[in-house]
This record gives C-alpha cells, sequence and structure tokens, in this order.
C-alpha cells in the first residue's frame, strides 16, 4: 500500500505541474501584443533633458522614462502592402503608473471633443493596454492634461 500512496502523490504532483505549465503558456499565447512594453520600448531614442516637454513634466512630479519612438506599421490594403508609422512622444512615469505622452503641435491642434479625442489619441492607449493613460502635454499653454479610456458601458 504505501507504493501505491507514493505513486499516486507523484501521479497527482505531476498532473497538476503540467497543468500549471499548460496554463502559463496559455495565458502568454494568447495575451495581447502591447503588454510587452519594455521590448517595444527598447528601441526608443535617449530622453533629452533639454526639451522644453520633458522638463514641464518633471516639473509637475512625472518621471520621464522612455525617449521619442516610433511603431512601423504594414497595412495590407486588398493585397497592397502600405507602410506607416505611429509616433509616441514620451513615456512618463508618476506613482508607479506609466503614461503615454503627446506633445501639443500648432499645425496638428486637437479637438477637445469626444471624438476628437478618441479619433487623436485613441490608438495610443490600444497600443499598450496595460498604461494607466495618454498624457497631453501642452507646454506654451502650461497645460497636462490626462486622458483614460474605458471601453464598454
Amino acid at each position: 500500500m504505501g507504493d501505491f500512496g507514493d505513486w499516486l502523490v507523484m501521479i497527482v504532483a505531476g498532473g497538476l505541474l503540467v497543468l500549471w505549465i499548460y496554463r502559463a503558456f496559455y495565458r502568454w499565447l494568447h495575451e495581447p501584443p502591447g503588454m510587452h512594453t519594455k521590448l517595444l520600448l527598447s528601441k526608443a531614442e535617449e530622453v533629452r533633458e533639454d526639451d522644453v516637454n520633458v522638463q514641464f513634466l518633471e516639473k509637475a512630479g512625472y518621471e520621464v522614462t522612455h525617449g521619442k519612438y516610433r511603431v512601423p506599421l504594414m497595412i495590407d490594403l486588398d493585397g497592397t502592402t502600405l507602410q506607416s508609422r505611429l509616433f509616441i512622444d514620451l513615456i512618463a512615469e508618476k506613482d508607479g503608473k506609466h503614461y503615454i505622452v503627446k506633445t501639443a503641435r500648432e499645425r496638428m491642434p486637437i479637438d477637445w471633443t469626444g471624438s476628437g479625442v478618441r479619433d487623436r489619441l485613441l490608438v495610443y492607449a490600444l497600443l499598450m493596454p496595460n498604461c494607466e493613460g495618454v498624457l497631453f502635454v501642452d507646454h506654451k499653454e502650461s497645460v497636462i492634461r490626462t486622458i483614460t479610456f474605458r471601453i464598454g458601458s
């Protein structure tokens, strides 16, 4: 009876170990690609300390962790391959929360309506879903706006 009990414990322990490994692999396999922000931002430019947006964010209590980053996009349109890119201006952190930073541009003003903010900034929140939100920095107007999106009702 002792040998049978030992084998039973080993089989149950082995089954639990295989189940745990399977669940971890399944979770990793089905995780959205945006969850790997460290891999994505490994190619980011260095943070420029002389940038007025960086200085403005640091005065407001944020720590700028990554500089500009270009996200290349390949688009298949009816069998034709198109190329484009998205630009992330900065990545900032405050109180352990990470934010994507977009800076104001004179030639690209933002419409501060629901649809205007959605059209301009939602793509960044979807690109990196583990970020807390998007910071819109306008150093000329001395404004930092925090935008978070809640999808669904």
